[in-house]
């Protein structure tokens, strides 16, 4: 059977949430049964993360695991899960359980004829007041300077059509731009609250540096990109 959703998941020493991470996506998914294909991309972890994921895949073969040679970030990990993906439809979420899985459902319920992108923003935040700050912080500067709307780029729970996916090149950090970057490829973007975890296990793998700072040069590339992309219809006449 060809899968009709896949899900993407950036995995970078996760090894304590994979377990609840892959139950809590097989019941809120459940609908799907062996149409769901479940993309976990193993992003150099340096933890008992790979020992937990071949075990997933021996029980699910639904599972497929992607492996990076070393840790190249999140970035690089989403863009080898989305070359892999066979399904029309691709989510993605973090593996941390702060997004939460049955929120994905009511996401896809909003990809109607006229949508090809929903976009989660987290209306109750479960983070520390600096990491929300920062987020905030950033998130402003970004729409104000590429002339974007996005309310919470940062968040990772977010629906797609694949052919919009497969369109858009994917640098080192431009996965916090993917909103716009798919705009740019002409998808058509909404935004639907979701909800939002404390964090059970591990630790952040972002500081306030590089939410504020890091992101500068980025930022700045892709309002070149959105200011040059191709805007034009075209007739073929015989």
């Amino acid at each position: 059977m060809e899968p009709s959703l896949a899900v993407v998941v950036p995995i970078f020493d996760e090894a304590e949430s994979l377990e609840p991470l892959h139950r809590e996506l097989d019941a809120a998914l459940a609908d799907f049964g062996e149409a769901l294909e479940i993309v976990l991309v193993d992003d150099g972890s340096r933890d008992g993360s790979p020992d937990v994921l071949r075990e997933i895949v021996r029980k699910d073969p639904r599972v497929r695991v992607v492996t990076l040679d070393a840790n190249h970030g999140q970035s690089a990990a989403l863009a080898a899960g989305f070359a892999v993906v066979r399904a029309p439809v691709v989510a993605t979420l973090d593996a941390d359980l702060q997004n939460d899985p049955a929120d994905i459902p009511r996401l896809l319920a909003c990809l109607v004829e006229d949508v090809d992108v929903v976009n989660g923003v987290r209306v109750t935040r479960r983070d520390t007041r600096v990491k929300i700050w920062s987020s905030r912080v950033a998130n402003a500067v970004r729409n104000a300077l590429t002339g974007e709307a996005v309310t919470d780029v940062g968040c990772s729970l977010r629906v797609m059509r694949t052919p919009f996916v497969r369109r858009i090149k994917l640098y080192r950090g431009m996965h916090r731009f993917l909103p716009t970057l798919l705009r740019i490829e002409g998808a058509r973007v909404i935004e639907v609250p979701v909800s939002h975890r404390a964090r059970r296990y591990g630790v952040s793998k972002y500081g306030l540096w590089g939410r504020l700072f890091q992101g500068t040069v980025d930022l700045l590339a892709v309002r070149w990109m959105k200011s040059r992309a191709l805007r034009y219809r075209a007739r073929l006449d015989r």
